[in-house]
């Protein structure tokens, strides 16, 4: 399985290949375990193109015959991980509202798998418009691109190194952390005079900033604001008016859990939809322009068209999509067989595939747009599932009244819209996922339709991976609210999108959907919308909404240090960016930072397997609870001297690399 392409040289070479592509699933299967584990405990996945492709390019130096369009590949493929990874952010609800007791194999993967493919599909019409017929910036595909261009000889071994290094060093300080010698989150609560309550948490977590530091100085300045909102407006008046007894910590996380989380999800609501009002004209731009690519093909021209814009075939490509739907219908009468709602299988499955069709195509552009305005790992996969969940909900309720079916179990109800939601996020992850591929490969003169097609040998293998990690890590921690935690509640991972979404879901069905909430939320996502705009049209900055909207509605612990992760990773920038090597230790820091998530997210799901044999969630903890001031103490200073000296260290190794050479 090989297509060639040109090398620079003007010779013949690989890029779609067998190595690349099992190449690409190992690390594909690597960075889903990391991307799994930090969804569900902070919220966030990571975009691993970059470190996929560095790791490419060591390996694939010792074979002959590599172009930069087989590395290419290779990130193509393993980027699936940051991509499809983002389905957690829906499925455990099915474990939080009690309708599974843990992730049947078949059905988690074939969820991922119909989704994941037609979110390739859906990619392939858009890419016109939002790639090569546009001018978002698409950070991640860039610097990706860059990262291909000049990764040769020494240049490669380093930026190799400097992974490694970032990934020893955060699953050292997390396996620390475990063992309470240092505290994995500092905080300071308290009340004001008139009964108000507040504070700020920060996680010591180097997988944060890595995050941080990857979404840039833009998207932390966003949080900033967002945590401003949330924790010195939100909560302040909301516990004013809301008076409540107990410590200030559980008084200000409790209106904060319960009510402000619901303004942030409005305010990522209103973004979403403004963003996708603005692609109406584009979409429709690429998609005539795909239809015209088509007919050259069918008149026997299609060598006329250059190697760098043949997708597949749009024919095929809706052949595919119908075919995708045959599958998917399976899965639903799969899901609803022997329930609550078998009564209503064939409206509820016909209502589920144009929901699919219909809204998966509008959340992939959505999704696509914002993958190039500020990045994949940026892209509003949160909004777009709130969208979803609550179109999803609204939509079987109206089924319900129709078929004059009664709501008294609403729980199957509530199960079935979290099952359409997930895999129309399967769908827009990918499909944002891959038009980010898609701006990398056309950096670098790749073939789309082989990038389109590594992709799904990424989605499939995925697929694979995800239900038996989700698995792992349900069995050793647990998700907040789910019914079969075996760790501690201290361990218990908090899965804050499934969390929020399964709530929505409930309050759409049961009648109780915090409207009000939603709605004040949606008038300040209205007004971030206008900010953003003017500041666009008459400056050089940005105040990215959905930036501001995630801030409000995930924890502070995680937004800060994420917050601290983009302020860092700005002044380091900012410190190398004069000097000869100013750029490639630009470069390196962006992989130290992608070792960061990657080192700790591996090192918490090995953890898992023994957590899960003995039951105990504090199996590494050699000090008890009376140490925890003291691990407060010296977890921040560790944490502090670590960050420092790391950054430190990778600015002398890009020492002596220049910025044209490969040495």
């Amino acid at each position: 399985m090989t297509n060639a392409t040109i090398t620079a040289s003007g010779r013949p070479g690989l890029e779609l290949t067998i190595r690349g592509v099992i190449l690409g699933v190992l690390i594909t299967v690597l960075f889903t375990a990391a991307n799994v584990y930090l969804g569900l405990k902070v919220g966030l996945t990571f975009a691993s193109s970059i470190p996929a492709a560095v790791i490419s390019m060591a390996v694939l130096r010792w074979f002959k015959g590599v172009t930069i369009q087989e590395n290419n590949i290779v990130q193509t493929v393993a980027s699936s991980a940051g991509a499809l990874s983002s389905i957690i952010f829906v499925l455990p609800g099915l474990v939080m509202v009690g309708w599974w007791k843990g992730f049947p194999f078949w059905m988690s993967f074939g969820i991922c798998a119909i989704g994941g493919v037609l979110g390739v599909m859906y990619s392939i019409p858009l890419r016109r418009a939002l790639v090569t017929q546009s001018t978002l910036p698409y950070p991640e595909g860039v610097a990706a691109a860059e990262v291909l261009k000049v990764g040769s000889g020494t240049r490669e071994a380093k930026g190799l190194w400097v992974i490694i290094v970032g990934s020893i060093s955060a699953a050292a300080f997390a396996a620390v952390v475990a063992t309470k010698v240092f505290a994995g989150e500092l905080g300071a609560y308290f009340r004001f005079n008139n009964g108000s309550a507040t504070g700020l948490g920060l996680q010591l977590s180097l997988a944060l900033m890595g995050a941080g530091h990857l979404m840039g100085i833009a998207v932390g300045m966003a949080m900033l604001v967002g945590l401003v909102i949330a924790w010195g407006a939100c909560v302040p008046i909301l516990t004013h008016l809301y008076p409540a007894a107990g410590p200030a910590a559980d008084v200000a996380v409790h209106i904060w859990k319960t009510q402000v989380r619901f303004i942030g999800a409005g305010a990522i609501g209103s973004a979403a939809i403004w963003t996708l009002g603005k692609l109406a004209a584009p979409v429709w731009t690429g998609l005539m322009s795909a239809m015209a690519a088509s007919r050259v093909r069918s008149a026997g021209e299609g060598a006329s068209l250059p190697r760098t814009e043949r997708d597949i075939p749009i024919a095929l490509v809706g052949l595919i999509s119908l075919l995708s739907l045959l599958p998917m219908a399976w899965l639903t009468y799969s899901f609803l067989q022997g329930g609550a709602l078998a009564g209503l299988m064939v409206p509820l499955i016909i209502a589920a595939l144009v929901y699919v069709v219909i809204a998966g195509f509008m959340v992939s552009a959505v999704c696509g747009y914002m993958a190039g305005l500020i990045g994949s790992s940026n892209s509003p996969v949160s909004g777009m599932a709130i969208l979803a969940v609550l179109g999803a909900a609204l939509l079987l309720a109206a089924v319900a009244k129709i078929e004059h079916w009664p709501v008294s179990n609403s729980q199957a109800l509530v199960a079935f819209a979290l099952f359409i939601t997930a895999v129309l996020l399967a769908v827009a992850v990918v499909a944002n996922d891959n038009l980010q591929d898609l701006k990398t490969g056309q950096l670098v003169d790749a073939t789309p339709w082989a990038q389109q097609v590594g992709l799904i040998f990424g989605v499939i293998a995925g697929a694979i991976v995800i239900p038996p990690i989700l698995d792992l890590l349900n069995n050793a921690y647990g998700f907040a609210g789910g019914v079969n935690a075996m760790g501690s509640a201290a361990h218990t991972l908090p899965a804050p999108q499934a969390t929020l979404i399964s709530t929505l879901a409930k309050g759409v069905i049961n009648g109780d959907a915090p409207w009000t909430l939603i709605f004040i939320g949606a008038g300040i996502g209205v007004v971030l919308v206008a900010i953003d705009e003017t500041l666009r049209k008459f400056t050089r900055f940005s105040l990215p909404p959905l930036g501001v909207g995630i801030a409000i509605y995930l924890p502070s612990a995680v937004i800060l240090a994420t917050v601290l992760g983009a302020v860092i990773g700005w002044i380091y920038d900012n410190v190398v960016k004069s000097s000869p090597s100013g750029e490639v230790a630009r470069r390196l820091g962006v992989l130290l930072a992608s070792g960061f998530i990657v080192g700790e997210g591996v090192f918490s799901v090995l953890l898992a397997i023994p957590i899960v044999i003995t039951g105990n969630g504090d199996i590494l903890a050699v000090v008890g609870d009376g140490f925890a001031n003291t691990g407060m103490v010296l977890g921040a200073a560790v944490f502090g001297v670590t960050v420092v000296g790391l950054y430190v260290w990778t600015r002398g190794m890009a020492r002596g690399v220049g910025v044209a050479a490969g040495t």
